[in-house]
């Protein structure tokens, strides 16, 4: 069962000092974000960004994850299990991460039907929710700060 926490993942490839980020067309809605998805009881949040990043992109489990400051908030009611969990829980909060890809190959799962790498100006207009945006504004932020 869902555990009530989500991952956010934004894979990003450097080369050259030129940063591009990874984002994901949802096969079941029409629009772009991150890897996205639901931590499992008994997992750390490190696990459950490495299980998300595999199953939905086919990321390495050995690939380098910066884990973000940023943590959204969800509507516990958007998720199918919400109806397991404590009723006092009203929204679970979204810890975000950035992971280092080598190659620009991605695998995808039936939850996305395309991605493209993109530099940040343009991901971070085709993204469709602010928690997306703000947690790859952090992600572009260190990587930038590294030059």
């Amino acid at each position: 069962m869902r555990a009530p926490y989500q991952i956010l993942v934004f894979p990003y490839h450097i080369n050259d000092k030129h940063i591009e980020y990874a984002i994901f067309h949802r096969s079941d809605a029409d629009w772009w974000q991150a890897v996205a998805g639901g931590g499992e009881y008994g997992e750390t949040l490190i696990e459950s960004a490495k299980r998300e990043a595999w199953e939905e992109a086919g990321v390495s489990k050995n690939s380098l994850y910066i884990k973000l400051d940023t943590v959204n908030s969800v509507p516990a009611e958007e998720f199918k299990d919400y109806i397991y969990w404590d009723e006092n829980i009203y929204v679970v909060p979204e810890h975000c991460y950035g992971v280092e890809i080598i190659d620009k190959k991605l695998k995808l799962s039936h939850e996305h039907i395309e991605y493209k790498w993109m530099s940040y100006n343009d991901a971070i207009s085709c993204l469709k929710w602010d928690g997306n945006k703000v947690a790859l504004w952090e992600l572009n932020k260190r990587l930038t700060n590294k030059f």
